[in-house]
């Protein structure tokens, strides 16, 4: 029994390797869209994201309302909102870019809010001492005590992105989720399992770096933390 579990497992591992071999190219294609769909989402959401963070700051009734909306936004799922923009953005990445920048706000705006005013009130009044505006204050005090809640929120919003883009190509958005459709229909295991894993790296790889320098920020900051490998290494080289 033992030896029949060994040679499946060697039949299957044989087939996966084989699939990545025979595909390695589109492979690396699928991922290239599956990337720039992320970064181009990223680069677009976290402005808006940030700036309606520091906005909400000066109004609790604006937060409570800003903060309700976007928590709306991301429960609508993404297929049904590809369906409702489809029309008016047409098929391919405009309106999964769209979507994702919607699914995106809430964790960055939240942890913007909740980063900017949890800055200590002996902190403020030290930059009020010192003759700042609030302005100044939220400059050169606020934002960089912030930046590490800040980027975690930027984190989990970047791993929310890197999974949902996959649900995208079923429009003609690109990226890895063309494999796992195409493995859906035709019933093909293993071109589902290596999209996803393949998926799951990129979300790990890019929450690893996220945090790497997420890490730095709050040693910056004078924050005793337990430092990765990565962030002891990048340590030791700027050093």
């Amino acid at each position: 029994m033992g030896l029949i579990h060994f040679v499946l497992g060697l039949t299957v591992g044989s087939a996966y390797v084989e699939f990545i071999r025979e595909n390695f190219t589109q492979l690396i294609a699928r991922l290239a869209e599956h990337i720039l769909i992320t970064a181009q989402t990223v680069l677009i959401a976290v402005p808006i994201a940030v700036s309606l963070g520091i906005l909400i700051t000066y109004n609790d009734q604006a937060a409570t309302a800003v903060l309700w909306l976007a928590g709306i936004a991301m429960t609508i799922p993404s297929l049904a909102a590809f369906g409702l923009l489809v029309p008016f953005l047409g098929i391919g990445s405009a309106p999964v870019i769209f979507t994702l920048v919607l699914y995106s706000q809430l964790p960055v705006i939240r942890n913007t809010y909740v980063g900017l005013t949890g800055v200590e009130e002996a902190t403020k009044n030290a930059g009020r001492g010192l003759g700042m505006t609030r302005r100044q204050r939220l400059q050169r005090l606020q934002i960089p005590m912030a930046l590490p809640i800040i980027l975690a929120g930027v984190r989990n919003a970047v791993v929310i992105v890197v999974g949902v883009t996959a649900v995208g190509a079923y429009i003609g958005a690109g990226g890895l989720g063309e494999f796992i459709f195409e493995g859906i229909r035709q019933g093909d295991t293993v071109m589902i399992v290596v999209a996803t894993v393949v998926v799951s790296v990129l979300a790990l790889v890019v929450d690893y770096g996220i945090a790497t320098v997420e890490q730095l920020l709050r040693l910056r900051n004078g924050e005793q933390i337990e430092q990765r490998v990565s962030t002891q290494v990048i340590r030791r080289a700027v050093q």
